[in-house]
């Protein structure tokens, strides 16, 4: 199975509690909104291949896919 974790934010898969009407407590996985995108690098001159959470791509629409790729590499999230 691939790693469901955001590229560009580092958000990943959470556990936490599913609560019954009669407060039985189940663990839960909570996934983050994944989504395969390709975006294109002026820069460069060539497209790539992400995956992106929702909240990733809309940190792309504000920053920039060149400032957003520098800032996640430093952090780790991508290689």
């Amino acid at each position: 199975m691939s790693k469901k974790v955001c590229q560009i934010t580092g958000k990943g898969v959470v556990v936490g509690h599913k609560v019954s009407h009669s407060n039985i407590k189940t663990k839960k996985r909570f996934y983050p909104n994944l989504k395969d995108k390709k975006f294109f690098i002026p820069e460069e001159g060539k497209w790539i291949n992400l995956r992106v959470s929702a909240d990733g791509i809309k940190s792309i629409s504000k920053k920039g896919i060149s400032a957003c790729l520098k800032e996640a590499r430093e952090k780790g999230y991508l290689k």
